[in-house]
């Protein structure tokens, strides 16, 4: 079971890991130099401060080191996390998958997503095909991940980036969200108006137009919640 402190220790022993210090691990991150201090642990009335999953990933791009790994930097983590399950027992599962359950979650292509048996009716993983990948937290109950496939996403997410989706998850106005239509059509943009009549979509790739999609064209939309890069 992930904790506080524990995710905490797992960056400070990534960072002197690699001859850094916290400071100096959020630099070659790309992050504001004090986003791992300690005293940035803490908030007002003492509230905890994670560190983001966005944050975490481009630590670990930075210094070239797997989620696997960082999962093991944290203090305890091999005694908590339960066995993984064979990629045998998850293809055939016909609804959603519970990243409670195990710490990998069912992996599809962006372009596979729009060919039919991969999901069921709600838009959770399904059917056969399905590969893993490890998600570092057990935030939602039901997750998946998609890789990016082409240019369409650009800047925000590259050819062969990871999008985790949480199809149960609430859409808010500004959200990221992946969108499959009826026709079979998958998109990740980025939620301007969700009302009676349809979806307002803004594209991440401003070479790519905004999309209006009538709520009887939506097959389905889900909530991207993490990405790695």
């Amino acid at each position: 079971m992930l904790s506080h402190e524990g995710v905490w220790a797992a960056i400070d022993a990534l960072a002197e890991r690699n001859g850094l210090t916290a400071s100096a691990l959020a630099r070659a991150a790309g992050l504001d130099p004090t986003s791992f201090n300690k005293s940035k642990r803490i908030a007002g009335a003492g509230r905890l401060r994670w560190p983001s999953t966005e944050s975490i990933a481009k630590a670990l791009k930075a210094t070239g080191t797997s989620i696997d790994e960082f999962l093991e930097m944290i203090p305890g983590n091999d005694e908590d996390r339960p066995n993984p399950p064979s990629s045998r027992a998850l293809s055939p599962m016909p609804g959603a998958y519970r990243a409670s359950q195990a710490w990998q979650v069912p992996l599809l292509g962006m372009a596979q997503a729009g060919v039919g048996g991969f999901f069921d009716d709600g838009g959770f993983p399904a059917g056969q095909g399905w590969d893993e990948v490890r998600f570092p937290t057990a935030e939602h109950d039901s997750v998946y991940a998609l890789q990016v496939t082409g240019d369409s996403m650009l800047p925000l997410y590259r050819h062969g980036d990871v999008v985790i989706v949480a199809p149960g998850a609430n859409v808010r106005k500004g959200d990221r969200v992946v969108v499959r239509t009826r026709s079979g059509e998958v998109m990740a943009k980025i939620l301007q108006r969700k009302s009676t009549k349809g979806l307002e979509l803004k594209s991440l790739n401003p070479d790519h137009e905004d999309r209006h999609i009538a709520n009887d064209e939506v097959e389905w939309i889900a909530r991207i919640i993490w990405a790695s890069q």
